[in-house]
């Protein structure tokens, strides 16, 4: 029986417990928080769209697709000319300046993930809890209470129009192991209630259901109260997008190589490289090389050595992303440059929040550390990548990281001095 292990992370928004890879999918700091700060700002969104008709993003490891909503948000947004820190209901019209020509601005985004019943229950998931209040958690207790002793002030705020949009674009891959998940108590208070009445309606009119006048009154209720402001705002956001969503089930580096679009944007948020080194080797990195545009960028919240050092070994320009929030690098960006462009001379100039990497980094890509995972036919199971790593850093002849971070901080102290 499949069983979901949720809780609310700091923002308010849920996290999930993996017992498979025994990780957690999101920051207790906050999973929406942490998709804004590592995935949204860093690739400047808002300035991509007011530059560009279209904008193509692929979700590699959409989860429960915070990634994915928190990229509909920003362009809802952008759309109303309006500001992620606000939880009023937008009235504002929409920016008439693009769109008093009657084009669209062109929306793709292909999301991937092997788990089928998160990726359809991602509609449904509560991100703007108000009072958050975890039961008794079974799973990771220590640093999940840990990190969740840490006060956080919510700065971003999901519109409910963005959970509305995906529902109406999964709805008819909602099946009924998805719906008895849904109907699970256990589970109620990490669903919003008003998203599942409205799944509720559409199910209705799928089936041509005659519903009792009494259930039918109170689904209308919370639909006019509670939500139609919101449905409003996603059917008019409809209307100026020419949107396109897809989701695929399958092995991400099945699915990518069998696809012929090029992306403007890559999230790859797969778990950590020793959990799942199959969506982190050099070999898949070039496979996502090739499925940019030019000026494309992959961004992830990776701060590994061996991650960095197989971006720049499978072409990339590789920079690193900084939280004004956090105040540390939280995260990794490699971008596609042909020969012929070269590239920026500085990153810090052209995108905000990402920073050239420093000597430090760029050493530490040069011992063990650095060491990338190989899938040359990009068939291998985990374990066989990781099988066949772990050889190679035995027979190194490379530095080890702790040689190297010895020496870089004797180095450093007496340059200091």
């Amino acid at each position: 029986m499949y069983k979901l292990y949720p809780y609310f992370t700091n923002d308010g928004s849920v996290g999930l417990f993996s017992p498979q890879a025994d990780d957690i999918y999101h920051s207790t700091y906050g999973a929406l928080s942490e998709a804004y700060e590592k995935f949204i700002i860093p690739a400047g969104i808002k300035n991509f769209i007011k530059e560009n008709s279209e904008i193509k993003v692929l979700d590699i490891c959409y989860g429960i697709g915070y990634n994915t909503k928190s990229l509909i948000n920003e362009i809802i947004n952008f759309l109303y000319n309006d500001t992620i820190y606000t939880d009023k209901i937008i009235k504002t019209k929409y920016n008439e300046k693009l769109y008093t020509d009657n084009k669209k601005l062109k929306v793709f985004i292909n999301a991937i993930d092997t788990d089928k019943n998160l990726a359809y229950l991602s509609p449904f998931f509560i991100a703007n809890a108000k009072k958050i209040k975890n039961n008794k958690i079974e799973f990771c207790q220590e640093k999940i209470n840990r990190m969740l002793a840490k006060k956080v002030k919510p700065n971003f705020i999901l519109h409910k129009a963005v959970d509305i949009i995906l529902l109406k674009k999964l709805f008819n891959g909602i099946d009924l192991e998805v719906e008895s998940i849904l109907q699970d108590k256990k589970y109620s208070s990490y669903f919003d209630k008003y998203i599942r009445s409205l799944f509720q309606f559409y199910k209705a009119d799928r089936y041509k259901t005659n519903l009792l006048t009494s259930l039918s009154t109170f689904l209308h209720n919370i639909y006019y109260l509670h939500i139609s402001n919101s449905y409003k705002m996603a059917v008019n956001t409809l209307k100026l997008l020419d949107f396109n969503f897809k989701i695929n089930i399958d092995d991400a580096r099945r699915v990518i190589k069998n696809d012929k679009n090029l992306y403007n944007f890559i999230f790859l948020d797969a778990f950590t490289p020793t959990k799942c080194p199959c969506l982190w080797t050099i070999d898949f990195f070039k496979l996502l090389f090739n499925h940019l545009e030019s000026e494309g960028m992959i961004l992830t919240y990776s701060n590994s050595a061996q991650v960095r050092n197989a971006f720049l070994h499978a072409g990339f320009k590789v920079g690193k992303i900084y939280s004004e929030s956090a105040k540390k690098f939280t995260g990794t960006v490699a971008i596609k440059y042909s020969p012929l462009e070269g590239g920026p001379k500085s990153l810090i100039s052209k995108w905000k929040n990402i920073h050239e990497l420093s000597e430090y980094d760029l050493g530490l890509m040069k011992t063990k550390a650095g060491i990338f995972y190989r899938d040359e036919n990009l068939t291998l199971s985990n374990e066989e990548i990781t099988m066949a790593h772990k050889f190679e850093v035995e027979n190194s002849n490379l530095i080890s990281s702790s040689k190297f971070i010895k020496s870089y901080k004797q180095k450093n102290k007496v340059i200091g001095m």
